[in-house]
């Protein structure tokens, strides 16, 4: 089951990612590829998948989802693979 993200958890990623999109989203691509890298190329490859959607959207999103999930699953004690 997957944890609950609360207002805070949202409001806490939320302002992390937007001081520097961009900046946020490249040093999460570097961070996937040590904590998990399979996830990671999961979401290059779905973002690849498809010409007509933009590729830094897609992995902003999906960066982004991972980030809350993590972080909900540390605040209730869980490990991420539970």
């Amino acid at each position: 089951m997957l944890p609950i993200i609360t207002e805070e958890i949202s409001t806490e990623v939320f302002s992390e990612v937007f001081q520097d999109v961009q900046a946020w989203r490249k040093s999460m691509v570097q961070y996937l590829k040590e904590e998990n890298p399979e996830i990671n190329t999961a979401i290059l490859e779905v973002a690849k998948y498809d010409e007509s959607i933009d590729l830094k959207a897609v992995a902003l999103g999906a960066y982004l989802s991972y980030r809350l999930i993590e972080i909900a699953t540390e605040n209730e004690g869980m490990s991420i693979e539970d």
